[in-house]
């Protein structure tokens, strides 16, 4: 009886052992996993103007606001009209973004948003890229020594006024005619 007993014993260890190899070894049960790639993202084109650094067409992220795509061109020149813009609005592609000037940098009858160098103030002048409080003093002081510029680049007579310079003012500045 004993060995009746141990051989019952040892088949039903035996099958419980079968199952549980079968149990780990088969195919799991239901859909596989699919693992995609990551999405890639596509960029937008924005063409941004005005009173910006750098103005032109760049490529951001989708999803980017309009402070990145000021960030893109360089930031905002001294003279940008800040106020009126949503800077988390979020972008989409093929949008222009116009960056206006403040209204008190007409000159005159005209709104063009460019400064006067002939009839501007020091604050004014010293809000021009590459120009200090010292340049500003310097270019008035020409102004009364030779009289108004009669062509933009004569502001490059003004000691401490380069090509450089004058590269990145020409487009903000006027004489007012």
């Amino acid at each position: 009886m004993k060995t009746f007993i141990n051989t019952i014993l040892g088949i039903l260890i035996g099958l419980f052992l079968a199952g549980a190899i079968w149990n780990t070894t088969r195919q799991p049960r239901g859909e596989p996993i699919v693992l995609n790639p990551p999405p890639t993202h596509v960029p937008i084109s924005v063409h941004i103007t005005g009173a910006v650094l750098e103005p032109g067409v760049y490529d951001l992220r989708e999803g980017s606001r309009v402070s990145d795509a000021i960030e893109a061109a360089g930031g905002f020149l001294p003279i940008a009209n800040k106020e009126q813009l949503n800077l988390a609005a979020v972008l989409k592609d093929g949008v222009k973004i116009d960056i206006e000037t403040r209204s008190y940098y007409s000159t005159g009858g005209e709104s063009t948003g460019r400064i006067n160098i002939n009839t501007a103030t020091l604050d004014g002048l010293d809000t021009l890229s590459g120009i200090g409080p010292s340049t500003a003093q310097k270019i008035i002081d020409y102004r009364q020594e030779n009289g108004d510029f009669q062509r933009i680049n004569d502001i490059t007579n003004v000691s401490g006024i380069g090509p450089a310079t004058f590269d990145r003012i020409k487009d903000l500045i006027t004489i007012g005619q």
